[in-house]
């Protein structure tokens, strides 16, 4: 992972900046700070075929001149991630589109329910379930990391149902090897131990702390993002459901046994990627193009978070991608 304390900043102005343009949460969100403490079960990230769908915690933005008989844009976000990292990125698009926006936070992240499984397979059945539930027909998809391989298998599987894609630093062939330290990251937030009777903000430092023996200072800062406190009890818990996700993590190596013979998905479609990332392989794209044939490749001079370190050749990407 390639986090910056520069990215954090951005990120920490975006959750909290006011916005000129409306901005809808779902009832979702609202249920989470009494969400119960997950049961242990045995998960696998990509065995699972008929997995049962949650309704994703969203932020819809629009503007006066938004045009709803254009297909809406929803964008997904990355591992440790939420819909409120990608306010900024939502507002602008939805001002420079008219389009409907929406920033969703996916299974086991966010405001949304926890599931026993986080799985491909789980993620699109997630995305179906939202768009029946808002009664959208046709869609285009914006995807970072984790939620870009969650768009892509969507697409591939859903080619009907999909307009444009928009892929943000990720390869659906290969991936670097970050998993051992994803699972050094996972297991210091599970050894993490803090009393109900303390502040949030002094919760977040003693938790930094524990982190800081194992984890860079910089990805530390992005994870007390999703530190929360519930407001009954006092107790401490993650947003994201840590448990499942670091059971999940070998699963993320077989992403390319599940897309192997599905598709191509034939829409329009776009990477955009860091030239200081490792997340996008340039030998990969012809592969890529296998599954996506009419796709194109942009390079911004960044990490694997495009969005926020080049937040404005970002947002002129992908406009003048939803415009074309």
């Amino acid at each position: 992972m390639q986090l910056f304390n520069g990215t954090l900043r951005c990120l920490l102005q975006a959750a909290h900046r006011p916005g000129k343009y409306a901005a809808h949460l779902s009832a979702a969100a609202a249920a989470t700070a009494t969400r119960a403490p997950q049961q242990q079960w045995q998960r696998h990230y990509s065995l699972s075929a008929d997995p049962a769908p949650i309704a994703m915690a969203y932020e819809m933005f629009e503007t006066p001149n938004t045009d709803t008989n254009k297909p809406p844009l929803m964008i997904m976000h990355g591992l440790f991630g939420s819909k409120q990292n990608w306010r900024s990125v939502g507002r602008a698009i939805a001002s420079k589109t008219n389009r409907r926006v929406f920033t969703v936070d996916l299974r086991n992240h966010g405001d949304s329910p926890h599931a026993n499984t986080h799985n491909s397979a789980g993620m699109t059945a997630d995305i179906k379930t939202f768009l029946a539930a808002n009664g959208i027909s046709k869609v285009s998809l914006m995807g970072h990391s984790m939620g870009g391989r969650a768009s892509m298998h969507f697409s591939l599987y859903n080619t009907q149902l999909v307009e444009r894609l928009i892929v943000v630093d990720i390869s659906p062939v290969s991936m670097p090897r970050t998993l051992d330290e994803m699972n050094s990251i996972m297991l210091g937030m599970q050894e993490v131990v803090l009393p109900s009777n303390i502040p949030l903000s002094e919760a977040r430092q003693r938790a930094k702390q524990h982190l800081l023996k194992t984890v860079a200072a910089d990805s530390v800062d992005f994870i007390m993002l999703n530190l929360r406190k519930r407001p009954d009890t006092g107790e401490f818990h993650w947003a994201c459901n840590v448990d499942v996700l670091r059971s999940s993590l070998n699963g993320f190596l077989n992403y390319g046994r599940n897309i192997h013979n599905k598709g191509p998905f034939l829409g329009p479609a776009t990477f955009i990627c860091g030239s200081h990332s490792p997340y996008m392989n340039p030998d990969d794209w012809p592969e890529v193009l296998h599954f996506f044939p009419n796709a194109n490749l942009h390079w911004l001079e960044t990490g694997h978070l495009v969005h926020l370190e080049k937040p404005h050749d970002f947002i002129k990407l992908t406009t003048d991608f939803l415009n074309s």
